[in-house]
């Protein structure tokens, strides 16, 4: 089954601590994954940044919004009790509890701070499905996919000189090649024999990485890997990294996972989002913090 918004999730887990014990948020989350059935790729699930499970964050809102409507508190840090009133709710046997119920409490209107006379204006506690937080992380991606097409169609629209100085202004960003001025006369030096340059793993320059850099159109096939592959072997190299505007095809992957030597292929998509990670050819434009409560702070009050 599908992963449970946060609204689907209020009235069994308000169930599940109505015995009136206290219960930690791991047993909580636990207990509505076995409620729910999920399997263990379904709560490992994670939101789009990848720092947080989708499940769990699912959980801890409907927790929020139970705790706004006084159905149930927090007597200690991560440690969830149902109240009088919660109890009281449970005994009018609701089908469901969501929002849209939650919005009939007169303590859940008045915490959520509604504007009555604007009722568009919702203060976070539209009936969406999605959690606030979801919500942000998939306007972030929407933004991030479309910057990172601008960026490709811009790397294909530049001359073979630009992007060789993109590859190292990357590379160089991405903890490679030591300085700027140490990669620009590493990279195109090698000249011949199928590869592009070389450049050093780092800035002591123990190791070097030879580099393949194809301006493409059409996928890279397996030949051209083989032809690479083979340019290492006669430099008696370990390490190599392709990047292409294009991408590859099944074959040139399968053929670059199952040689001894190391060759990492970087297709447009994945070299974009590069970019965008180590701040190559981008410019922040606005920052939002997502802060949390610190419960810390409060442990003396």
């Amino acid at each position: 089954m599908p992963i449970p918004d946060f609204q689907s999730i209020m009235l069994p887990l308000l169930k599940h601590i109505s015995d009136g014990k206290e219960y930690s948020n791991h047993e909580i989350t636990d207990a509505m994954a076995r409620h729910f059935r999920l399997t263990p790729e379904e709560q490992n699930a994670l939101l789009p940044s990848g720092r947080q499970k989708v499940f769990s964050n699912r959980v801890a809102w409907a927790k929020a919004h139970l705790k706004i409507a006084g159905l149930l508190h927090t007597p200690n840090r991560g440690v969830s009790v149902i109240t009088d009133r919660g109890l009281d709710v449970l005994k009018q046997n609701p089908e469901r509890i969501d929002l849209k119920l939650l919005k009939t409490l007169p303590e859940y209107m008045e915490k959520a701070g509604q504007n009555r006379k604007k009722p568009e204006a919702d203060h976070g506690v539209s009936e969406s499905t999605k959690t606030p937080q979801e919500v942000l992380e998939e306007a972030y991606q929407s933004i991030r996919q479309e910057l990172s097409a601008e960026l490709l169609a811009q790397i294909k629209a530049g001359s073979p000189a630009f992007f060789e100085q993109l590859v190292i202004d990357l590379l160089v960003r991405m903890g490679y090649g030591g300085t700027l001025q140490d990669a620009g006369q590493s990279l195109g030096r090698a000249g011949d024999e199928g590869l592009d340059g070389i450049i050093k793993e780092d800035r002591l320059g123990l190791d070097v990485i030879y580099v393949q850099a194809k301006k493409w159109e059409n996928p890279v096939s397996r030949p051209e890997i083989q032809k690479f592959a083979g340019a290492l072997q006669g430099r008696r190299a370990r390490k190599g990294v392709f990047i292409t505007t294009s991408s590859f095809s099944q074959g040139a992957r399968d053929y670059a996972a199952s040689i001894d030597s190391r060759i990492v292929l970087i297709d447009g998509q994945e070299l974009a989002d590069l970019m965008i990670d180590h701040g190559v050819g981008v410019t922040t434009t606005s920052v939002y913090e997502v802060k949390r409560m610190d419960y810390d702070y409060f442990e003396d009050g």
